[in-house]
């Protein structure tokens, strides 16, 4: 690949269009960069008046040589070279390049006050920047100068609220220019979500804005920087549906990076990218996972001359306002670690001068001897790897169930197995009288920006500390302080992740069956699992009980509407609900087919060291709801592949541990003897925040034999990779770093290593294999075997690759399976008769029919006269909202796609109980019964026209419970509130 970063003249985005069109039209080769820099010294303007001509004329040598020629021709007429980024332009377009030699968001460089501004721009810079960005993305690729709408206009709706700004916005610019899908009209934009501002370039270096999208969750770089100065910027790679990317398009995208994204008149430069992995990509399959993020450096927009934390400050200061990363080892770590401020969190409320924060030591692997224990790269093996402590005060602060920095609800214990029970369990939780002292959460996992240093990894809580007090080890610290940087203000913050939680409801996955399998579980197990869960799944449209607890466990997909229906007494029968048990019956078929098998008394457990040094290399201390427990246990770690990755220990009762926890629970602790740490036998596993899949099942283990753990053979000597330079950050000028790091994010963006996917696939493949070959098959066996030991390294060492320098890992083609087991759903498959093979054949066999496509009929007690006034009201109500709806679905597996739908539904909500729900709203109970008895019939005429059940969707999700509420009235019954955590807890 030639050198993506070789210098280019920027020049304004018109006369690169004009240009980029001559060389097309008249197939010339574009100018060198002198002939660029001539071009650019002349102004816009121009620069354009001479390629227009050029245009209209007919060259006959050389592209540059004509631009020469003109502009000698016009030497005497010759403008004064035009101050860059001082001249008015598009607020999504870039303009001039900076001065060369000059830092990006250097002062040197920075838009200028003194610098004139086109006086739509200067009224666009007057409004609140949500405001503005809005108007901006309501405009597409447009340029705000080129838009009919004046300064004027602009300022007249610097006061409205923001529902009313947004509908004047879309009827004045937004429905000419975008798709309706991506209006955002929401009722929420004074609730205090985080807003989230994207950017999309194209190929060509155009670029439109979308949003702002209303999120719930905060990032640090957030927090420290505020929503607005943060910009999400997503690069394509297709046109026109097709993939087309070269280097060129690398050019591209390297001078948006040089010279940033202009935002009206604010200026973005690029800062930070975090590679989501398997997990993003299943929120979004059509879109990378990897997540580029540029800040605003500069504006001479009225509403931001206040001080800014940035201001005056390069981009190269403004990484050290977050961490101290230069000081890394490579590139690649770098980014790796400084990605940590996108780590989803809340800020633990607390002043960090006033916290004790020590660094203690990090306890090490001995041998029989004493002797410290190494690895095979000559470092320590460590037995406290990523795990610290908290003092209880501290720990009290943080909220409990919490996880990926939202607050999450209770979830299960074992299943009632009737609905007498669920009631006598109902009726004990509300006599239980409520605790009058709260436990802190046993273990906090975060992140802990201080004085430069970043800090990954758990917390203990630990009575015995003193107050105020944070221990860490040397292994949780990920950058350390650099003195000489001691002069730049670092923004410190104890950001929590996520908590030690209640176990939720637990299944096996496809490598766990597997692993299972070969270790002697019988296929009979599996398969009496299936069945029975079919059985349950099937039985939902005749089986309150199973209806019911399927509702509850799929409960998130719906918002519990199926079990409100339920439990207010609506028959089974009825045509939206046999709709939604449909649904909800064919996800919990295809989770089984899946291998997604639930397990009882199987748990994941956050893990940490034992505190006590009590437990010998073979135990571990496991607490539960009702505390320790006792006896053998099995212990796994997702994504564990190797044979030994499943532990067969001994869960062993601590006394001592309950002077540092007190009644915390939810863990499950590890010792700290032995020559090596047992969660790194896991997979590879440490603590800070990793979860352990804990059995208790007695038959799991009746039937399974462990095998040797798996060892390490691999130092990450893959495949060199060109693409990754082996200079520390620290060997590069600011300037330079910024680059390297750019080159990174596109290598890692639109090159991305598909290794462990490729192993994984190949692992299970040949996995399979093994499964179903006879014991007279030594041979082929062993040659299976080897083969997924050497695929088992491979993948670990893809997991581990960005963090330990970028190293790149390949698949050898000896060892990529050709033929796939059918279950996998490839193209070249084989039947497999392995457990896998069963469970799908199994899950296959089941098919029942759709009652979403019968005769849509009405519940009696809703057939009632209704005003003729309501009814108009709400048919046009309801034939707007289909189309609002169309719209929202639109975006496919776009971000905003959910959040669009619901803020739809909040919309009708209001309408219908002029509150945001039921139970705040203060209008009669009369006209919300008409109202929602209106909206009943209307939805479910339109859904037996189109003879679906489907239809019915709008009746429950906004007038469901005004409905509920006049079923249980018609019944002579009151209905009593149960939460839905209560029923997970109860059901699972």
């Amino acid at each position: 690949m030639a050198d993506l970063w070789s210098p280019q003249v920027a020049l304004p985005d018109k006369v690169e269009q004009l240009l980029q069109k001559i060389c097309k039209d008249q197939k010339q080769a574009p100018p060198r960069a002198d002939v660029r820099q001539k071009l650019a010294s002349l102004g816009e303007e121009a620069a354009l008046g001479i390629l227009r001509e050029i245009s209209a004329s007919s060259i006959r040598k050389s592209l540059g040589g004509f631009i020469l020629y003109m502009i000698n021709k016009a030497s005497s007429q010759r403008l004064a070279p035009v101050s860059p980024l001082c001249t008015p332009s598009s607020p999504s377009r870039p303009m001039f390049s900076p001065p060369q030699g000059n830092l990006r968001g250097s002062p040197s460089s920075s838009l200028s006050s003194n610098c004139a501004v086109s006086p739509k721009l200067a009224a666009w810079g007057e409004l609140e920047f949500r405001k503005a960005f809005l108007i901006l993305s309501y405009i597409g690729e447009n340029q705000l100068e080129d838009i009919n709408i004046s300064a004027d206009e602009i300022r007249s709706l610097k006061n409205l609220g923001m529902i009313d700004f947004e509908e004047r916005v879309w009827e004045a610019l937004g429905h000419k220019y975008i798709d309706k899908e991506d209006r955002r009209m929401t009722l929420d934009w004074d609730a205090k979500k985080t807003h989230l501002y994207h950017c999309h370039v194209s190929l060509d270096g155009k670029y439109s804005f979308k949003g702002p999208y209303l999120h719930k969750t905060k990032t640090h770089l957030q927090r420290v920087l505020g929503d607005e100065n943060v910009l999400a910027v997503k690069f394509a790679e297709k046109v026109a549906g097709r993939r087309i990317f070269s280097c060129d398009y690398y050019s591209m995208y390297h001078k948006i990076a040089r010279e940033g994204i202009r935002v009206g008149s604010r200026r973005y430069f690029f800062f930070v990218f975090k590679d989501g992995g398997k997990e993003e990509k299943k929120k979004n399959p059509t879109s990378s996972p990897v997540k580029c993020y540029f800040i605003r450096m500069e504006s001479n927009a009225t509403i931001d001359q206040s001080e800014y934390i940035l201001s005056r400050k390069t981009v190269y200061e403004a990484r050290s306002v977050f961490m101290h990363a230069h000081g890394l080892s490579s590139v690649t770590s770098f980014m790796a670690r400084f990605a940590l401020i996108l780590s989803k969190t809340i800020k633990l409320e607390v002043d960090l001068a006033s916290v004790n924060i020590e660094v203690i030591e990090d306890v090490l692997c001995r041998d029989t001897d004493g002797n410290i224990v190494y690895d095979k790269d000559d470092k320590p093996r460590i037995h406290t790897d990523g795990t610290g402590f908290i003092s209880e005060d501290l720990a009290l602060l943080c909220p409990h169930n919490f996880y990926k920095g939202e607050q999450i609800r209770d979830e299960n214990i074992e299943r009632s197995s009737n609905l007498d029970e669920l009631a006598g369990k109902l009726l004990a939780m509300m006599k239980q009288p409520e605790s009058q002292t709260r436990e802190p959460p046993l273990l906090i996992q975060f992140r802990l920006f201080n004085n430069g240093c970043a800090i990954k990894g758990t917390v203990l809580v630990n009575k015995k500390l003193p107050p105020r007090t944070i221990q860490v080890r040397p292994s949780m610290v990920k950058v350390w302080t650099d003195p000489k940087l001691s002069n730049i203000r670092t923004e410190n913050s104890f950001e929590i992740v996520g908590t030690s939680n209640k176990p939720k409801r637990t299944f096996l996955s496809r490598y766990l069956i597997a692993l299972l399998s070969y270790g002697g579980v019988p296929k009979e197990y599996f398969i009496d699992i299936v069945i029975n869960a079919l059985r349950d799944a099937h039985s939902v449209f005749s089986d309150k009980r199973a209806a019911l607890k399927v509702s509850v466990c799929h409960g998130d997909m719906d918002d519990f509407s199926a079990a409100r229906m339920i439990l207010s007494g609506i028959p089974l029968d009825e045509s939206f609900l046999q709709h939604r048990l449909s649904i909800l019956m064919k996800e919990e078929q295809k989770s089984l087919g899946g291998g997604k098998l639930p397990v009882p008394e199987c748990y994941y457990l956050m893990g940490t060291a034992d505190p006590t040094g009590i437990l010998e290399s073979d135990e571990v201390c496991v607490i539960l709801d009702n505390g320790q427990i006792s006896g053998k246990v099995l212990v796994y770690r997702n994504p564990g592949l190797h044979f030994g990755d499943i532990h067969v220990l001994k869960a062993t009762y601590v006394k001592a541990l309950e002077s540092f926890i007190g009644n915390a629970k939810y863990a499950i602790f590890f010792p700290c003897k032995g020559p090596r740490s047992l969660a790194d036998e896991i997979a590879g596993g440490d603590f800070d925040g990793d979860m352990y899949w804990v059995s208790r099942n007695p038959q799991l283990l009746e039937y399974y034999k462990g095998s040797e753990p798996w060892t390490p053979t691999s130092l990450m000597q893959n495949v060199p990779n060109h693409n990754v330079v082996n200079k520390k950050p620290s060997d590069f000028s600011a300037e330079e770093l910024e680059e390297e790091l750019f080159k990174l994010f596109l290598t890692t963006r639109f090159q991305p290593s598909y290794a462990k996917s490729v192993a994984a696939d190949s692992w299970l493949a040949l996995m399979d294999r093994l499964l179903i070959l006879r014991e007279y098959c030594i041979e082929e066996k062993d040659h299976a075997k080897a083969n997924i030991l050497q695929l088992i390294d491979i993948y670990y060492d893809a997991l581990d690759a960005p963090k330990k320098g970028g190293q790149k890992i390949e698949v050898p083609n000896e060892l990529k399976a050709e033929l796939f087991p059918h279950y996998m759903e490839r193209e070249k498959s084989f039947t497999s008769t392995s457990i896998l093979g069963l469970i799908y054949d199994k899950v296959k066999s089941y098919q029942s029919e759709d009652p979403s496509m019968k005769e849509i009929w009405k519940l009696p007690c809703f057939d009632v006269e209704v005003p003729d006034a309501c009814l108009i009201k709400w048919k046009e109500h309801y034939e707007q909202y289909r189309q609002e709806m169309t719209n929202a679905l639109k975006n496919g597996h776009d971000e905003g796609k959910n959040e669009a739908a619901e803020e739809v539904i909040k919309k009708y909500k209001e309408i219908l109980y002029g509150a945001a729900e039921l139970e705040e709203s203060k209008r009669g109970m009369e006209e919300i019964f008409s109202e929602a008895l209106v909206i009943y019939h209307i939805t479910y005429d339109f859904a037996n026209s189109r003879r679906s059940a489907s239809y019915c969707s709008f009746a429950w999700r906004v007038a469901g419970p005004a409905l509920l509420k006049y079923h249980a009235m018609k019944k002579g019954e009151k209905s009593f509130l149960c939460i839905p955590s209560v029923l997970r807890e109860i059901f699972n």
